[in-house]
């Protein structure tokens, strides 16, 4: 068993944020965003919408869909389009899951067996297809073309990013830059698509329609960020994840990136051989994590989320202040104390 760093515990910082205001808030809109994920969900084949629910109903927070009702509401909308763009976003997410616990070839979700492993690579790759096409379906059925466009190429850049991501697995000369390409693109593309959205269907000036870009596409580095240090922290048990399922994979994370950088030439040779060379043995997961800690990679790659959370903040600036402005803001701050 590995020892895992435990992220401090910082005693003097204030109450930690919380996703509990914005959900109030979309609350309502949410329970029908549910009702229509599970209608859109059914099909006759019965094994899709068996995996699916699997999936989509073992837990998570539904930050994706949330975001497109908080921007909604936000922008001052509140009829019934967000409710389907909303369920739209979650089925892009979830087929994406799909795909890369297959890709990954991942064991745990949430604490639960990923539906790979249940029903296999084969049901995985073709149930996520399933839910990318009915993601189209609600796509066209709101009639937007702009809608259109901003999802359908959301969808297409978190693909680009996967494929990144892959092509610079095991690779320990890949950049700082490179790396913040791939989580722009397979991460916070959909959140900046979710939220953009919201003001879409409000018809609000593009000034607004930006912002929530903006806001949405930070929000989704530093969430990133901080998914990629918890691989190597104790908190990721909490979560229902396993620990260093990055590092078995050889994928070259920030916390990885920074350590390997920093560190002498005993060390990159310790990092080429479990990345490059995929020679792993019992142990190398707690030398990992020792290195990663010696250097301060986890705290740094914080550091670095907090940056991105602030510009988020700062994005919502021309919106006036209000209750749900604020629940918006609260959702950064809880993505990044998931680390605490």
């Amino acid at each position: 068993m590995a020892t895992i760093i435990n992220l401090e515990d910082r005693k003097d910082q204030p109450a930690k944020a919380s996703l509990a205001p914005l959900m109030s808030i979309v609350e309502a809109d949410l329970a029908d965003t549910n009702v229509i994920i599970l209608e859109r969900m059914h099909s006759d084949v019965e094994l899709i919408p068996t995996l699916a629910r699997h999936l989509i109903a073992a837990g998570g927070k539904r930050l994706r869909p949330v975001l497109t009702l908080g921007a909604a509401r936000l922008c001052g909308y509140e009829g019934d389009r967000a409710k389907k763009l909303a369920a739209c976003v979650e089925f892009i997410h979830t087929a994406t899951l799909l795909h890369d616990d297959v890709v990954d070839e991942s064991d745990l979700r949430r604490g639960n067996d990923t539906a790979n492993v249940l029903w296999g690579n084969q049901a995985s790759v073709l149930v996520g297809d399933f839910l990318f096409s009915r993601s189209f379906q609600l796509m066209v059925e709101d009639g937007s073309l702009k809608v259109l466009s901003i999802l359908s190429n959301a969808s297409a850049v978190i693909a680009e990013g996967e494929v990144m991501q892959l092509m610079n697995v095991g690779d320990t000369s890949t950049t700082e830059d490179s790396y913040l390409q791939v989580i722009s693109s397979k991460t916070a593309a959909l959140f900046a698509a979710a939220c953009q959205v919201g003001a879409v269907v409000a018809n609000r000036p593009k000034a607004e329609e930006e912002a929530l870009e903006s806001y949405g596409r930070n929000l989704g580095i530093a969430f990133q960020l901080v998914d990629d240090a918890l691989d190597y922290s104790a908190e990721q048990q909490a979560l229902g994840k396993a620990i260093g399922d990055d590092f078995r994979e050889g994928k070259v994370t920030l916390p990885l990136l920074l350590a390997f950088r920093r560190g002498n030439e005993k060390e990159r040779a310790f990092w080429r051989r479990v990345v490059e060379d995929g020679d792993q043995q019992d142990g190398d997961l707690e030398k990992a994590v020792e290195i990663i800690k010696k250097h301060h990679a986890l705290d740094d790659t914080i550091e670095r989320a907090r940056h991105y959370g602030a510009m988020a903040k700062d994005a919502l600036g021309i919106f006036d202040e209000n209750e749900i402005k604020q629940a918006l803001k609260d959702a950064v701050d809880f993505s990044i104390e998931r680390a605490y």
